[in-house]
Parts: structure tokens; C-alpha cells; sequence
């Protein structure tokens, strides 16, 4: 036995520094985890903290905006910020894979377009090809940024985004002005026409629902008025009988036969 492992008046002198502090140690370990269990009972409780906000977020499903807790509408301006930025990140994603994709078609300006569609879609080619020599972008680059804007504006305008509808009848517009600039002289009026026609017949989608009709709404009004009619009578006092009469019997009595 070594000379720290003797005992000294029935006492056990420990090895080290660390077995002084093990026990210690350990009991504190417990005790935190003591309270903290207490604590986590407790915030459960009626009264509690945790059980006031499942109260709250279980009252959040029938009560109004402004009627709902600040921490959830502060958790909901973040999350939806948090998605609405996600959102942005993919969209930007899907475009910029949308446009490299639909840039590998060329955009030729020579060449003759057949059918129906050729006789549309190569005047937009040819202006677009004549256009980017002065632009520092190539013609595959502004063909397919068209195409995209085309058909965005129809997918957005089918589900109703004014904004996409505006893009959609610019888009429109913008196309037959090029038509129209870039098709052959002899054909020019056929050719605008006829990519007219097929914009009223892609504008049935994209302005679904639109009317011209003005939309009346009839709202009860918030206060109804009641006219009633308020006279104010004054009423005199009455006069002693001494007054007016005197204090002679015969009038006295004259007033009580009447």
C-alpha cells in the first residue's frame, strides 16, 4: 500500500485531485436535473408559460390577425419571408436553366419558315438576329428571353396575376410590331394578321375570367340613420291658488265648483 493510501485517524485520503471532486459532482449533475424537470413540469401546468402559448396557438385557428399572439405573427412574417426567399432562390434557378436551355436552339436569320408557325415565328427570328448585331447579347440569347416572357405571361394570366396579363398583351403587341417589320413586303399584312388571330386564340387562356364589365359591389351602410322627430315642451309651474285668486273664500269656492 502506498504512503496516500494509508488511513490516518479512520480516514481514506483519496489518490487523486479528481476523486475529491467526483462526488460533488455527480450531486450537482442531479440536482440541475432535478430542477429542471420541476421546471418542465410546471411550465405545462395551467398558468404556465408553455400551456399559455398552446393556448394561444390553439386559439390562433379561430381568431382574427390582430387578434392572434405577437410571437406567432412574428414567427409568420419570418417563415413566410424565409419561404418567399426560397422561392426567389428556385425561381431564379429555373429561369436561368430555362434560358440556357431554349438558347441552344439558334436563331437563324437565314432560311425560309413554313407552316403556320414559320410564318410567325421566322419574321420574330429575323428581327431578333438584325437587332442583336447592335446589342451585346446574341440572338439565341433575345429569341429565347421571348419565348420565356410568352410563356410566362400565358401560364401566369390563366391563373389570374394582373401582373403576367400585362406582360402577356405587351408580349403580344411587341410581337406583332416585329412581324410586321420583319416580314416580306408582299406577305407583310397576311403575316401580321395571322399572328394576331393566334394571340386572340392564346389571349382565351390568358385573360380567363377578365370582363369588361364594371364589378358594383353593395355594401350595407355602417351606420343607419333613424329620423325621429323631438319636440321639446316646457311645461309651467304650477301656481299657488293664493296668487292669482286672493285670499277671498268666494273665489275660493267659485274655483272648487268648476
Amino acid at each position: 500500500m502506498s504512503h496516500n493510501d494509508r488511513q490516518m485517524n479512520g480516514q481514506h485520503h483519496p489518490n487523486s485531485i479528481l476523486d475529491q471532486f467526483e462526488l460533488p459532482l455527480v450531486k450537482k449533475g442531479k440536482q440541475r436535473l432535478a430542477r429542471l424537470r420541476t421546471a418542465w413540469r410546471e411550465s405545462w401546468e395551467e398558468g404556465g408559460f408553455l400551456y399559455q402559448r398552446w393556448e394561444e396557438l390553439f386559439q390562433a385557428r379561430h381568431a382574427s390577425w390582430h387578434e392572434v399572439a405577437n410571437w406567432i405573427k412574428t414567427a409568420a412574417l419570418f417563415g413566410g419571408l424565409s419561404l418567399l426567399v426560397l422561392i426567389l432562390d428556385a425561381a431564379g434557378d429555373i429561369a436561368s436553366a430555362t434560358l440556357k436551355g431554349l438558347s441552344d436552339v439558334p436563331a437563324t436569320s437565314a432560311g425560309e419558315g413554313s407552316g403556320l408557325w414559320g410564318t410567325v415565328d421566322h419574321p420574330v427570328r429575323v428581327f431578333l438576329a438584325g437587332q442583336a448585331v447592335h446589342l451585346s447579347v446574341a440572338p439565341a440569347a433575345l429569341y429565347a428571353f421571348w419565348q420565356l416572357t410568352g410563356l410566362l405571361g400565358l401560364v401566369g394570366g390563366f391563373f389570374g396575376n394582373a401582373g403576367a396579363r400585362i406582360a402577356w398583351m405587351l408580349w403580344g403587341l411587341a410581337s406583332l410590331a416585329m412581324i410586321w417589320s420583319a416580314a416580306p413586303a408582299g406577305g407583310r399584312a397576311a403575316a401580321t394578321g395571322l399572328a394576331a388571330l393566334m394571340w386572340a386564340l392564346a389571349s382565351i387562356f390568358a385573360l380567363r375570367g377578365l370582363t369588361l364589365r364594371p364589378i358594383v359591389h353593395n355594401h350595407p351602410p355602417q351606420y343607419q340613420f333613424s329620423p325621429a322627430l323631438h319636440l321639446h315642451v316646457t311645461t309651467p309651474a304650477p301656481t299657488p291658488a293664493g296668487d292669482d285668486f286672493g285670499d277671498e273664500p268666494d273665489n275660493v269656492h267659485q274655483l272648487q265648483q268648476r
